[in-house]
């Protein structure tokens, strides 16, 4: 049962849809027109509420079934990314410096696809509530809806949310229990000495040399500081410094991406980043301040939700294309925020080959939608059946 009937009569719909989201991307909190395409369809549809204007831009719908129940949630994430389109397709981004990299169109496309299907035959109990949250790329949208109160509000019981996976089988659905996806924090340092002619360094204090010893240093947190089978990552991704040849900067920066999976870990390369820095900084006589930013956190599954949704993921694609124990990896989700405040699961959902996640040339294919679409509607039907 690949897709179900019903949906698979409104695919080419639901192809219009994810065509329209992907031509008129918007970033972060500032959805306005993503979420007002998302009230139309949904009136449309005729579901009981529509929720809106929360955190900024987000959308709740919540569709009754038949009879008392939980209500389910299902998330589906809307903003694009900062990005300059290089796909050449028709449907192309027309807003210069953005573009939907990472398929949230095809995400809130899928919730929308489950959103009519279960309007028109709510065969299942209690209620349906679809979360469509702004903000995922940057802003933690997640986090705000969870802190004005979504969960509470509609008494949400379970929460689920699906990502696309470029160049996994069509169809292929991929999870674990426990940690999925990694925390993720940011380090920014910023060495002070003291500027001058790059050929008196006698008479400077150079940040430059204390800039490349801090991130030499800091590479040997990892291997030597965190047990060899707790999985993290520390990689400098800028370093800037400097304006002419012989010029030595009286200021110098780097940057840092840092994950892992558990609060001790993350407390400890913490830690250890700013022990490092401080005493590179006393060592080489410079001052040093870091902005540490403490992000999203570990995304990690509820162990019952990550094998309920992995067996209606079978029911759906079938028992090969379903890896219920997939692993982890270093990427990083604010869906973590919904899983902190409920029990819920979150999986990936493979797209065929084609660009990558966050690549100029990303384009979600359509293919997919409906094959999402019916796993969000299965998930509930089978979490909350009649009867």
């Amino acid at each position: 049962m690949p897709v179900l009937n019903r949906i698979a009569a409104f695919a080419e719909e639901m192809k219009g849809w994810r065509r329209h989201l992907h031509a008129n991307p918007e970033l972060e909190f500032a959805c306005h027109n993503t979420a007002a395409f998302i009230v139309d369809r949904l009136r449309e549809m005729g579901v009981d509420e529509i929720h809106e204007g929360i955190a900024k831009t987000g959308v709740v719908a919540i569709i009754n079934g038949q009879g008392a129940g939980p209500t389910i949630g299902l998330r589906a994430d809307m903003d694009a990314l900062p990005i300059e389109e290089m796909t050449g397709v028709d449907y192309a981004s027309t807003v210069p410096g953005r573009m939907h990299a990472c398929g949230h169109d095809g995400h809130v496309t899928m919730a929308l696809g489950a959103a009519k299907y279960l309007a028109e035959t709510r065969n299942f109990a209690g209620r349906a509530a679809i979360l469509f949250q702004p903000a995922e790329e940057e802003g933690g949208g997640g986090n705000v809806m969870v802190q004005e109160g979504v969960m509470d509000q509609f008494n949400i019981a379970r929460v689920f949310g699906i990502h696309n996976a470029p160049n996994i089988p069509l169809g292929y659905f991929q999870t674990t229990p426990g940690p999925l996806m990694a925390s993720v924090d940011t380090a920014w340092v910023t060495v002070t000495g003291k500027g001058g002619h790059g050929a008196t360094p006698h008479e400077c204090i150079d940040p430059v040399v204390a800039v490349v010893a801090m991130v030499q240093a800091v590479q040997t947190i990892i291997p030597r500081n965190v047990y060899a089978m707790d999985e993290a990552v520390i990689s400098v991704t800028q370093i800037h410094a400097g304006t002419a040849s012989n010029i030595i900067p009286e200021v110098a920066t780097f940057c840092a991406t840092i994950r892992s999976f558990k609060p001790d870990v993350r407390d400890l390369l913490k830690r250890r980043v700013l022990e490092i820095v401080a005493g590179q900084a006393t060592a080489f006589n410079v001052t040093a301040e870091v902005d540490y930013d403490w992000g999203y956190p570990a995304t990690i599954n509820h162990p019952e939700e990550a094998d309920f949704a992995a067996s209606v993921a079978v029911e759906v694609s079938g028992e090969a294309a379903v890896n219920a124990r997939s692993g982890r990896e270093m990427g990083s989700e604010d869906f973590s925020y919904m899983l902190e405040a409920r029990p819920g699961a979150y999986l990936f959902m493979g797209i065929g080959p084609g660009a990558g996640l966050h690549h100029a040339a990303y384009d979600f294919n359509d293919d997919a939608a409906p094959i999402g679409a019916s796993f969000f509607a299965r998930l509930v039907e089978r979490a909350q059946p009649l009867g």
